[in-house]
């Protein structure tokens, strides 16, 4: 019998390639994008403090096995938290996203590409550390801002053609993805280690959405970036002890990705990584809403003076909007919790019209069980506006529209109020910084005393020296 004969060496699946040489480019990135992730960094900082006033995230932060700590480990802001890295980005990727007010990415696919700094900002201060402990140099801000965008690169990027929820599959696998490439990276990972870590993150699979739709609604929506994350961080440091990689994990007949989760359809790449989802990115700015809603609130609160004082008298509200609103978060019948609340199109409109206001503690049980919410949600009706949805997908548009109009039993009505473009969209930005600095301040003042929270605020007031400004250093203020 013959010696058998060596496999030919498998040629890596084209995305990986371009995963890899997009993360290992030192091709400047654009200044408006730089700009964009240093506000970004700043609302999520926000995002994660309001969260940690909600008992059912803070349950799930902390150690693996109770009081464990790492010298040296990442400092999960707003705690005491001190922790190895997988852990530490389970716990700031879960703040970031439990209250669904971070900022959003709409495609086929969609997002929160925020998400990603879980990893990223946990990582930059556990490795910075080390290095110091080492006699080594930390990183600085630039190198978080950099991994920032290029995370909602991949991440935003990916998702403008392959929609993943039409498969049943959670767009948090897209983050897995994205955090995984930019960490090997910032490990000092090889070209060949980052296509390794990256298959195996596509080798992941993906969560079942489940946890976001009727019947099983529920808070792992809140912690499943987390999750991402961490794992993440797990397949990075794998990749960097020489772990192997799948080479064809995406696209081996039967057995890879694209063949038993994606319909038999390749995962398509419709323009080059750069920095354009950063640029193009979608922030919460007036109230914690799924994004798909954000315009609709915001017409409910200009409807609200108008109505307030005639809300017996609604016969009914017409609701026009786009068709990816209407397949996720337009729900009738009872609503359990409020991870199922704060994916209600009609609840949130409901909230903007009896309070003109929306805030994240509106989803909790004592202000959801007002018999006048379930009576405002059975007189809206729901349909969809063509144009809407042809704008949605338009990338020189990216609208987010809705329209009310309020119908009254004497035969009267308001006018039909139409929002296309909410305040956090791009079209908006100069309008909506000094909001978002103005939200930060609010999160952040129920966690730190007011001389801590313009201190934070601060640390963003120049450019050049934040960015030239070492992890470590940032962190000690957070």
């Amino acid at each position: 019998m013959g010696l058998p004969t060596a496999q030919p060496q498998l040629e890596p699946d084209p995305l990986f390639v371009q995963i890899a040489d997009y993360v290992n480019s030192s091709e400047k990135l654009s200044e408006l994008a730089c700009s964009t992730a240093r506000i970004c960094l700043l609302d999520s900082l926000g995002c994660a403090y309001q969260a940690l006033n909600f008992p059912e995230c803070t349950k799930l932060l902390g150690p693996v096995v109770p009081g464990a700590t790492l010298t040296n480990g990442a400092r999960v802001p707003g705690t005491n938290y001190e922790l190895e890295p997988v852990k530490a980005a389970f716990n700031f990727g879960a703040m970031v996203r439990w209250l669904d007010y971070n900022d959003t990415w709409l495609a086929a696919e969609w997002g929160h590409p925020s998400d990603n700094l879980g990893s990223i900002l946990m990582v930059a201060d556990w490795l910075s550390r080390q290095r110091i402990s080492e006699g080594k140099k930390p990183l600085l801000m630039q190198d978080v801002f950099t991994a920032m965008i290029k995370a909602h690169e991949i991440q935003g990027v990916l998702a403008l053609e392959n929609s993943f929820n039409r498969v049943g599959l959670d767009h948090v696998l897209l983050v897995r993805i994205a955090s995984t490439a930019v960490i090997t990276k910032m490990l000092g990972g090889s070209k060949q280690q980052i296509i390794n870590a990256v298959s195996n993150a596509w080798i992941d699979g993906g969560a079942l959405r489940t946890y976001r739709h009727f019947p099983n609604t529920g808070s792992r929506k809140s912690w499943a970036a987390g999750d991402a994350t961490s794992r993440a961080v797990q397949l990075s440091l794998w990749a960097m002890t020489g772990e192997m990689g799948y080479p064809t994990a995406l696209s081996a007949p039967d057995w890879g990705f694209c063949d038993v989760l994606f319909k038999n359809k390749p995962i398509v790449l419709n323009q080059p990584f750069g920095s354009y989802v950063m640029e193009n990115i979608l922030f919460k700015v007036s109230f914690p809403a799924e994004f798909h809603a954000q315009t609709a609130v915001e017409a409910a609160i200009q409807l609200y003076p108008h109505i307030k004082d005639r809300l017996d008298q609604i016969e009914r509200i017409e609701v026009k909007t786009h068709e990816s609103a209407i397949r996720i978060i337009a729900k009738t019948g009872p609503l359990r919790n409020p991870a199922d609340r704060d994916h209600c199109l009609q609840y949130m409109i409901a909230i903007g019209l009896i309070k003109g206001n929306l805030v994240a503690e509106d989803y909790e049980d004592d202000v959801a069980f007002n018999p006048l919410i379930d009576q405002l949600r059975d007189k809206m009706v729901i349909t969809e506006e063509p144009r809407y949805t042809e704008e949605y997908l338009a990338a020189d548009k990216r609208s987010i529209a809705n329209s009310l109009q309020v119908f009254f039993t004497g035969g009267e009505s308001t006018d039909k109020v139409e929002v296309e473009y909410p305040l956090g969209h791009r079209r908006r930005r100069e309008e909506a910084i000094p909001a978002l600095k103005e939200k930060f301040v609010t999160n952040a003042g129920t966690r730190f005393s007011d001389s801590d929270v313009q201190k934070q605020l601060g640390l963003f007031d120049n450019a050049d020296t934040l960015d030239q400004m070492s992890v470590p250093e940032f962190m000690e203020n957070l």
